[in-house]
């Protein structure tokens, strides 16, 4: 049993960085397209160059969006749980020491998911894996076509 629940690991991470992609970019399409009603309810969006929350919903749609895809997502998860740090510690946790106190529940769990995602990496179904195969396979058919040294 643990050797299927092993080898379909890498499917299960890359669903999971499906969802968590598709939901963080969602936070930022609502912040900065106003989307899912926008940030007042009423399909508004935030002020551009508004700090910190014209910068946070472009990592969130931008970040989300690469995590979604499998393109950087080590790089992009990296940077995404780090602006969700800085959310919980800066705009959360003031209020209250919980997240459940402190309403902070979903910008810790975004940041603890992509902090898991920048050891694990893209997983299944992600760009990253496809790019790589391209880059070797191409390199190993060029070392093939190379002749041998005497």
């Amino acid at each position: 049993m643990t050797g299927r629940l092993n080898s379909a690991q890498p499917y299960a991470i890359g669903l999971f960085r499906i969802v968590i992609g598709l939901l963080f970019a969602c936070h930022g399409a609502m912040s900065l397209l106003g989307e899912f009603g926008g940030v007042d309810g009423k399909g508004g969006t935030v002020e551009t160059g508004s700090w910190p929350n014209f910068y946070a919903a472009v990592i969130e749609l931008v970040g989300g969006s690469l995590v979604l895809l499998g393109l950087g997502t080590r790089f992009a998860a990296f940077i995404a749980s780090g602006s969700m740090a800085y959310a919980y510690f800066k705009v959360h946790q003031p209020e209250a020491l919980w997240p459940i106190e402190n309403d902070g529940e979903g910008a810790a769990m975004f940041c603890w998911s992509m902090f898991l995602l920048v050891f694990t990496g893209s997983g299944a179904f992600g760009l990253d894996r496809l790019f790589a195969r391209r880059t070797s396979s191409a390199t190993a058919d060029k070392r093939s076509s190379e002749p041998i040294a005497a």
